[in-house]
């Protein structure tokens, strides 16, 4: 009998891992065949002439201008060179402002007083428009890489702190307390506690902020720079070029695409004890 029922758990199992990759292959192929219709249809509306290619460009002529930059180079010099200036800006202004946002966010979520005293300027800061702070930065610090890490750094920062101090403030309060009747102390508490149980939240802003991280330094770019991608958009619009903004817009959405590949696979690994739910829809 108790062969039978493994032999029974067995078959379960393969079963089950059957649809899950037949499900992921379904995925795969919906996906693949989404693209193929969108840009298929981009493409044979342009040849037709049904909308104008010099306004909305052309799927074969982006993926032209594409190879060109990677085989010829671009105007500003070789397109590996823009892709590593923008990274660069981009990741140094989003690990900056996660640090500085899960700090600020855990220390106002534990300390009432301070939330309370400067909760109005984070507030107020937080409404400046994005594009006014970018011209600032660019009188501050210049057209180089400090002005551009600025902006992506604020812009990562206040999605980072509000998850952060709102992930603090949920934390169970009868977990805080039964922690000090163990003996723990308030740094204790904060990191064995509180931080592991604001992760989700302080993961799931990192989703959104990398991408902000790369509107900072492509928008600082397109304000004032002499090289990245931003810079490269900057200067297709200029010369009516539409498959040269597209083509560049194309390299940033890889960009962001591998980004999130990463931050779920952290996710993944930081928040192993998280189960997983059935009616879940992997973006």
């Amino acid at each position: 009998m108790a062969s039978l029922a493994h032999a029974a758990l067995d078959e379960g199992v393969a079963a089950a891992r059957i649809k899950v990759r037949r499900h992921k292959q379904l995925v795969m192929v919906l996906r693949i065949a989404f693209a193929v219709v969108m840009l298929g249809s981009w493409e044979i509306l342009s040849r037709t002439k049904t909308i104008d290619p010099f306004f909305f460009g052309r799927p074969s002529e982006i993926g032209h201008k594409i190879w060109v930059w990677a085989t010829v180079g671009t105007p500003d010099g070789p397109l590996w060179e823009q892709v590593r200036i923008t990274m660069e800006e981009a990741l140094l202004g989003f690990g900056i402002g996660v640090g500085a946002g899960i700090v600020f966010g855990l220390a106002l979520g534990r300390i009432r007083l301070l939330a309370e005293v400067l909760g109005p300027y984070i507030k107020a800061a937080n409404s400046i428009p994005r594009v006014v702070l970018g011209s600032i930065f660019i009188i501050w610090l210049g057209l180089g890489l400090p002005s551009k890490v600025a902006l992506a750094f604020v812009l990562v920062f206040f999605v980072v702190f509000f998850n952060a101090f709102q992930g603090v403030r949920e934390v169970n309060e009868d977990v805080i307390a039964n922690a000090r009747i163990l003996g723990a102390n308030r740094r204790q508490v904060t990191t064995q506690v509180v931080l592991p149980s604001a992760l989700t939240w302080i993961i799931a802003s990192l989703h959104t902020s990398f991408g902000f991280a790369l509107v900072g330094a492509v928008v600082g770019e397109f304000i004032g720079s002499i090289h990245g991608l931003g810079h490269l958009i900057a200067f297709a619009q200029g010369t009516f070029d539409t498959n040269g903004v597209f083509a560049a817009m194309f390299i940033l959405a890889v960009i962001a695409l591998g980004a999130e590949f990463l931050i779920t696979a952290l996710e993944n690994r930081l928040i192993t004890w998280r189960p997983s739910r059935r009616d879940e829809v992997a973006l």
